[in-house]
């Protein structure tokens, strides 16, 4: 059943590519609700999730708010680093294409642990085998639409893109598969979970938000963003 859901997560995550290349024309939006979804996905689904399963706190800070800390610095920490060696390479201040590819394969990942958390739910119930299947399915769209956005928005081609999306898509059917295999701790789940709403949490307020009003400082943008939020937040409410 969980496999078979998946399928849903596969084609929801390829809608939401479909839309953030089918609006080029509007970019501005597009990275400005891209924004927003990410912000709502951090600090209204992954940031609570993270500190319920990481475990006990360290030197009293919960665990997983010392990896959200430590993903935001991780991502701040990998940019730098290439942007320092493309510019020794003559190549300036210009976005590095390998930052969005990194980017990218961490939505794969996040969308890989969305299938394995389906498939864990599953294993304790129907019920909360349909509630996870909800918010995975439904949260799966933006996953589709930020991890295209992210690709292409650092210089990649299309076609490195798409390919991004597709393996962002087959990841939650991947991941829902594996639980068949073993279970996974919910302390790892939750510290995962921490450790890339930091990172997450860095490209959307260093990378896509400055991008969406560097050109377009317009209202419109900012209330895509306010959207953004707003619907992640409604697909946590539907989800609980």
């Amino acid at each position: 059943m969980a496999v078979f859901v998946a399928l849903g997560a596969f084609l929801m995550t390829l809608a939401g590519g479909w839309v953030a290349q089918r609006v080029t024309d509007r970019r501005h939006l597009v990275l400005g609700f891209a924004g927003g979804l990410m912000l709502g996905v951090v600090g209204l689904d992954l940031l609570p999730e993270a500190i319920d399963a990481a475990g006990e706190p360290v030197f009293g800070v919960p665990a997983a708010l010392l990896l959200f800390v430590g993903g935001f610095l991780v991502a701040h920490l990998v940019e730098r680093l290439l942007a320092v060696r493309q510019a020794a390479h003559g190549a300036g201040e210009e976005r590095v294409p390998q930052v969005g590819l990194t980017a990218a394969a961490a939505m794969v990942g996040h969308s890989l642990m969305d299938g394995v958390a389906l498939g864990a739910a599953f294993q304790v119930g129907a019920g909360m085998g349909a509630a996870v299947a909800l918010a995975v399915i439904t949260h799966d769209f933006a996953d589709g639409f930020n991890t295209y956005t992210i690709t292409s928005l650092y210089g990649n081609a299309r076609r490195k893109a798409l390919i991004m999306l597709f393996a962002d898509a087959l990841a939650p059917i991947v991941g829902a598969a594996t639980t068949l295999l073993f279970t996974l701790p919910a302390e790892l789940l939750g510290c995962y979970l921490g450790f890339f709403g930091g990172a997450l949490l860095y490209l959307a307020a260093a990378e896509i938000l400055p991008e969406a009003h560097h050109e377009h400082p317009a209202r419109s943008t900012l209330l895509c963003t306010v959207a953004g939020v707003g619907f992640i937040w409604l697909v946590v409410g539907i989800a609980d």
